[in-house]
């Protein structure tokens, strides 16, 4: 936090402004009385015989004296009335101040609620009550994320060192079966771990950006992942156009990669299918991908893009178990990229994912 010297508060700046101006407007009516009205008038013995005519002295003499407690009581005036207004004018700020102070000690739950007429002030305060429920909201998510994270993390490592503790009382070596079973924690605990440093990477958007193509990406994800394919007997339908982006090659890989293996360890039916397409727009790139498959209840389609959500089947299946993180590191990874990714179920079965972003200059 920068240091300031002790200053004047707004409210004294603002009332020895008015005090300063009204006083300087008095002093310009004096001024202008004297230039334009009083020094025209004959100073001394006007040379009349009879009658009496007031010369320039008796004019001051007689104006002067009202003039100065008129001035007086104007300036006193500027005090009070530049007091009171600069109180009222800047009452919301005192407001505003006490909010932001709370909110700097922790309470995130408070709010400003400026009431009134639209202005400076209230676009103000309801700008900074939209950012506290954003923040407020990126907290909530945090703390739950990080309680997921410690149970998902936690269950691994628990059995893993159950399991040493029972082959430690053993008096032969561990069995294969054990070995086995440790290997497959180990890797569980350790693609959990780089799941949430990729997550945390996007999240903070902490990368390097260049032009690139996102159908190439597709390309280079699909070839990666063939055998995968033909192994299930999936038909691929890619349809590709160019679509130039701007953003991180391997975090973009790994949207397309996660996408591309979500649809292919939850395809099925009769004839499973994928079907694949990029396109180019006006000011911006899609990526469509949809597979075949089960269908999917709203209540799970809303919940599949948070962190450590998993539907029914994929609790009871091993084998597309997973850690839980695809589908929100796809999420955090198009965020960091200024686009927008969305899951709809499909009406015969299986999830269409689509992904938004900004359109980059043409690749070579």
């Amino acid at each position: 936090m920068m240091r300031r010297s002790r200053g004047l508060s707004i409210s004294l700046k603002f009332t020895l402004g008015y005090f300063l101006f009204l006083a300087f407007g008095g002093a310009l009516l004096l001024v202008v009385i004297w230039l334009f009205l009083l020094r025209y008038v004959p100073d001394g013995n006007l040379g009349l015989t009879t009658g009496f005519i007031p010369n320039r002295s008796d004019l001051w003499r007689a104006f002067s004296p009202h003039a100065a407690r008129a001035l007086i009581f104007l300036l006193l005036l500027a005090l009070i009335g530049g007091w009171l207004i600069a109180r009222t004018m800047l009452a919301p700020l005192k407001r505003i101040t006490a909010v932001t102070d709370a909110v700097a000690k922790g309470d995130l739950s408070r709010r400003i609620n400026l009431p009134g007429p639209r202005n400076e002030l209230s676009k103000l305060a309801d700008a900074f009550d939209g950012m506290l429920d954003q923040l407020q909201a990126h907290v909530d998510e945090q703390r739950r994320f990080a309680a997921n994270a410690s149970h998902e993390l936690r269950t691994p490592l628990a059995i893993t060192q159950t399991l040493l503790s029972v082959a430690q009382q053993q008096p032969e070596p561990p069995s294969r079966e054990l070995l086995e079973k440790l290997a497959v924690l180990n890797t569980r605990a350790i693609d959990l771990t780089e799941s949430l440093l990729l997550l945390a990477r996007a999240d903070a958007r902490a990368f390097e950006r260049e032009d690139l193509d996102l159908s190439l990406l597709v390309e280079e994800a699909t070839e990666t992942m063939l055998p995968l394919i033909e192994e299930r007997n999936i038909t691929l339908d890619f349809n590709s156009q160019p679509a130039p982006t701007n953003g991180n090659f391997a975090l973009l890989l790994q949207l397309v990669s996660t996408l591309l293996h979500n649809a292919i360890v939850h395809n099925g039916g009769p004839d499973p299918h994928i079907w694949i397409h990029t396109s180019l727009n006006a000011e911006s790139v899609t990526l469509s991908m949809e597979n075949t498959g089960a269908p999917v209840p709203a209540e799970t389609l809303r919940t599949l893009l948070e962190p450590f959500q998993r539907g029914a089947a994929r609790r009871h299946d091993t084998e597309r178990a997973g850690v839980g993180l695809g589908l929100a590191i796809a999420q955090s990874i198009t965020r960091a990229h200024a686009g927008k990714l969305e899951l709809t179920a499909r009406d015969t079965g299986g999830l269409r994912a689509m992904v938004t972003l900004p359109r980059g200059a043409r690749t070579a």
